[in-house]
């Protein structure tokens, strides 16, 4: 395959795919171009390949709870250099892309048009970024397409759900909640800081920055490093502030994600500054107690004598980031009730998570990025504009071809996909 001018690939009217797959034995998979661009598909993807591709990703991510796991991926897993990557790349391609709809898409792209894959993925195969998978050695599918994933139907049009638009509210202020410290963890523990000290002109504070000027972030602070380990930033600070008005919302800091095989994504927790006293679904830790996402959505239903709902308790702005470990891990599960679907049924439109755990600045200097380098900050950059875009999936998978551009490049541990491909945006 030769690779068209990047820049030359048009980008207006874009046509748009449906993708859908399903698990029984092998992996169905159907396919519908919403303008009819091209013919709708359906194929059968054989089950022991799409079982071994997966294996070897699961192979390569982090594993922070594992001794070594999170050096190993870092500086020998398949993401830490370009060739291993790519053979990855192309494991994945073999065993996920239809033959057909691949023929369609490089169709498009050599004359010029790059579409927009809006993918529904099994549970089986939910942790995939569909961004790197290689049809061939110089060509990924994001070369190909802009991609993002479909919010489950169920939820979208859940009955409670009362959608925000971006348009109305774009103006209102943006609900930052960064690196808050959680009660009872130092900030070198399991739960503490995933920033470190930000008390220094960094990417991510010369950001923040210019929202404090623009009066548009809360919480206010007078200078950026008073927006990060803060210790009021609870549920209760969530709910009054969300209540208020807010344009988006954007987390940093931990997620700790239910395990797929116990079957409730709404365990799925999210860590504030909330003591152990809230009142919340989740057990206590120590003098926390995490925000489930069976809090955000049954509020306290059953908790208290005269309940609230969730969707009332926290009214969810149009677009949500979630930048934590797997916090976009619904699709894994049957059942999608995570902190993704909470977002949704809150009322966002859209919500840009992280399919996987994310290595820390910290991480990458101590096992071989480049001196100064600090990808987790570029990555929250960049969803942070993304979602002040008119069109965020556009402008986040342009970022993502530029890392990918760098990694070819340079083969960087800072610009391996390992970090800007775990992201992924569901829209609804």
């Amino acid at each position: 395959m030769s690779e068209p001018d990047q820049e030359a690939v048009e980008q207006c009217d874009q046509p748009t795919v449906i993708v859908r797959m399903a698990d029984a034995g092998d992996v169905y998979v159907s396919w519908r171009w919403v303008d009819g661009t091209a013919a709708p598909g359906v194929s059968v993807l054989p089950g022991d390949d799409i079982d071994a591709a997966v294996r070897d990703l699961t192979a390569a991510l982090p594993a922070p709870e594992t001794a070594g796991g999170l050096e190993k991926a870092l500086t020998s897993g398949a993401f830490a250099t370009p060739a291993s990557e790519y053979e990855l790349g192309r494991t994945l391609s073999r065993a996920l892309l239809p033959v057909t709809l691949a023929g369609q898409l490089y169709d498009l792209y050599r004359r010029g048009v790059r579409p927009h894959i809006r993918l529904q993925p099994s549970p089986r195969v939910a942790q995939v970024p569909w961004e790197i998978i290689a049809p061939d050695r110089d060509v990924r599918l994001i070369d190909f397409a802009d991609v993002s994933l479909l919010a489950p139907a169920g939820i979208v049009h859940a009955p409670v759900r009362v959608p925000r638009s971006w348009p109305v509210s774009r103006d209102l202020p943006v609900v930052a909640v960064l690196d808050p410290r959680v009660p009872g963890f130092r900030a070198d523990s399991a739960l503490g800081s995933v920033l470190g000290r930000m008390d220094r002109p960094t990417p991510l504070t010369t950001r923040i920055a210019g929202h404090l000027a623009a009066g548009r972030l809360r919480p206010s602070a007078a200078e950026p490093s008073g927006v990060f380990r803060r210790t009021d930033l609870d549920r209760a600070w969530l709910s009054r502030t969300l209540r208020a008005g807010a344009s988006r919302l954007i987390y940093v800091g931990h997620v700790t994600a239910a395990p797929p095989e116990s079957g409730q994504s709404e365990n799925t927790e999210l860590h504030l500054a909330c003591t152990a006293g809230a009142v919340g679904f989740a057990e206590a830790q120590r003098d926390h107690r995490p925000l489930s996402a069976k809090d955000l959505l049954l509020g306290t239903y059953t908790l208290e004598p005269e309940p609230v709902a969730g969707h009332e308790l926290w009214p969810i702005p149009a677009r949500v980031a979630l930048i934590a470990c797997e916090s976009g891990g619904d699709l894994r599960f049957t059942e999608a009730l995570g902190l993704t679907a909470a977002m949704i049924t809150g009322g966002a439109e859209l919500v840009t998570a992280t399919r996987w755990p994310l290595p820390t600045d910290l991480a990458y200097q101590r096992f071989g990025a480049t001196p100064g380098a600090t990808p987790l900050q570029d990555a929250i950059c960049a969803v942070d504009a993304a979602h002040d875009e008119p069109d965020p999936v556009r402008y986040l998978t342009a970022w993502q071809r530029e890392r990918l551009r760098a990694w070819r490049e340079t083969g960087a541990v800072e610009h391996s996909p390992l970090l800007w491909s775990a992201l992924a945006t569901f829209t609804t």
